[in-house]
């Protein structure tokens, strides 16, 4: 099988990478770095042979022909910092929603009939069914990029309709792991490598987060696309637990035996659209045999290990 993968160079991207290389598929990177890393694909490159990397923007027109060939497209491609959403209200709008939309015409010139869609909790709002599950009906929008989503959402249901393809949507937690580099554990660590006696934190800290294992994530995307067959396939990827952010911290300043002072902005909200509590019934990728190996406070360590040994990745961002 031949994978194109948009945002192939970030980090659940570069994970998927290096899974289905060894998997002894081929795959083509296609991503404009300005988030990738080449650093995270350098493995790939000096361990296989079957890997093509496309530096090149999804707006681009040249995406199309760089998909040419191709029977697979995992879509990661996406603007993924929520917090800013509101600050340029078109960055959502045009990478997440227009950008899926010009995937999926690539795709339909090209003749490729199936699509991995990279979406979010977020879609669900503030949802007061908890824990969520796929068919829970969507409330109001929060957040920008939640209804980015939302559209890219419904473009790829409409064109598995239109144009015979099949698609697998993804509703993410939030991921830890091996090459983590945006979240609010990253900033955490970040702000403490420089400054170990004091942190700011957005929002109160009670604010309650699921996360997943990015090796859990790829796992569950591997296994969903081998065992669905359905037109559209919806799956929520995430654990049974969940943490507040103040757990998150103990965590982090217990690993690193600190104390330092925690200076909240205030209120159960970081920025706008931030959701207060995301728990997702993952039971549906569940009964395909998927479970998460790592439990939140691992995946944390593994992150805080991970930015340890690369402290570069602070620098770059």
């Amino acid at each position: 099988m031949k994978y194109f993968i948009t945002g192939g160079a970030g980090f659940i991207g570069s994970n998927l990478v290096d899974r289905l290389l060894s998997d002894g598929h081929e795959v083509v990177v296609y991503d404009n770095f300005r988030t990738g890393m080449p650093e995270f694909l350098e493995d790939a490159k000096r361990n296989y042979r079957h890997l093509k990397i496309i530096t090149g923007d999804i707006l681009d027109q040249k995406l199309s022909n760089s998909m040419a060939g191709c029977d697979f497209v995992f879509h990661l491609a996406a603007n993924a910092d929520v917090r800013h959403g509101v600050d340029d209200t078109h960055v959502d709008l045009r990478i997440n929603t227009v950008g899926t939309h010009e995937v999926l015409e690539a795709m339909r010139v090209n003749g490729i009939k199936k699509i991995a869609f990279s979406s979010t909790g977020s879609v669900y709002g503030e949802s007061p069914i908890i824990p969520t599950p796929e068919d829970a009906p969507f409330p109001i929008q929060t957040s920008l990029y939640g209804a980015s989503k939302v559209a890219g959402e419904a473009l790829i249901q409409a064109y598995c309709e239109g144009f015979g393809m099949q698609a697998w949507i993804f509703r993410f937690v939030s991921i830890l792991g091996e090459r983590y580099s945006h979240g609010h554990v990253f900033d955490f660590y970040k702000q403490l490598s420089q400054h170990s006696k004091y942190l700011d934190v957005l929002g109160d800290g009670t604010q309650r987060k699921s996360y997943l294992n990015v090796k859990d994530c790829v796992d569950a995307l591997i296994i969903a696309i081998n065992n669905s067959t359905n037109k559209v396939n919806i799956f929520n990827l995430g654990t049974n637990e969940y943490v507040q952010v103040n757990d998150s911290i103990k965590i982090l300043c217990d690993y690193l035996t600190i104390n330092p002072k925690i200076n909240y902005s205030g209120g159960n909200k970081g920025w706008i659209g931030d959701n207060p509590f995301i728990l997702l019934n993952c039971n549906k990728i569940r009964s395909l045999g998927w479970k998460p190996k790592y439990t939140i406070k691992e995946s944390i360590i593994h992150t805080i290990e991970y930015l340890e040994e690369n402290s570069w990745i602070l620098d770059e961002r």
